[in-house]
């Protein structure tokens, strides 16, 4: 876009960045096979490789969407109803997911205040962890963080910060989700790899599209 006769590159979000002419030409170039093949879409394949080597995970997925992302996250780690999660107040996931660990996986938020840097603290997050054994209350079964963090002006979470979150996860045998959707833009912010910023998570959800290009999807890791 234009600004004062300045080109400008908007990177506010997937929906309104664009792709390069080399990706379209890779996107025109690409492998594909039928899923139904039983070898699944070799680029898709490479693609899931490549980010759990580089995110230092067990594996990853592709799938649609960051929602879509972090909904399986959750599910995955809340495999009953009547489960909760602890999420920071102006989440995405609480906040713009429409409702869809409630709808489709009988999961309830636990909200608890985001600072303005997007962290939450450590002894508010420790309070929220509901006694275990109480028939009035849900099952804490995770934590969830955002990196970068949208509604807190993009700003990026730390990994020493994420290691105390992943610490007390694992006091409380629970487990850590981070919505990275915009990971990517924090590792080159705070100069640190994105594997040491996800470390102590137990799962990631990542954008591919985040001031990069054209929607192209996200990952579960």
């Amino acid at each position: 876009m234009e600004i004062g006769g300045r080109r400008t590159v908007d990177l506010r979000s997937d929906t309104v960045t664009k792709p390069s002419a080399a990706m379209y030409r890779a996107m025109t170039t690409a492998e594909v096979d039928d899923d139904c093949s039983g070898n699944g879409d070799p680029t898709a394949r490479l693609l899931e490789l490549e980010m759990a080597s580089r995110f230092r995970k067990e594996a990853s997925l592709f799938v649609p969407s960051g929602t879509m992302a972090n909904l399986i996250s959750v599910l995955i780690h809340c495999d009953s109803r009547g489960s909760e999660i602890i999420v920071g107040n102006n989440s995405h996931i609480h906040l713009y997911e429409n409702g869809g660990i409630s709808v489709l996986g009988g999961i309830h938020s636990r909200t608890v205040p985001n600072n303005a840097d997007g962290t939450i603290d450590i002894e508010l997050l420790r309070a929220a962890i509901r006694e275990p054994n109480d028939i009035h209350f849900p099952v804490t079964k995770l934590i969830c963080l955002e990196n970068t963090h949208a509604s807190c002006g993009g700003k990026c979470i730390t990994a020493e910060y994420t290691d105390i979150v992943g610490d007390l996860a694992k006091e409380h045998g629970l487990k850590l989700h981070i919505d990275g959707a915009r990971i990517f833009n924090a590792s080159v912010a705070l100069d640190v790899p994105v594997d040491r910023l996800v470390r102590a998570a137990d799962s990631v959800s990542v954008c591919m599209s985040k001031g990069l290009g054209a929607p192209v999807g996200s990952l579960i890791l």
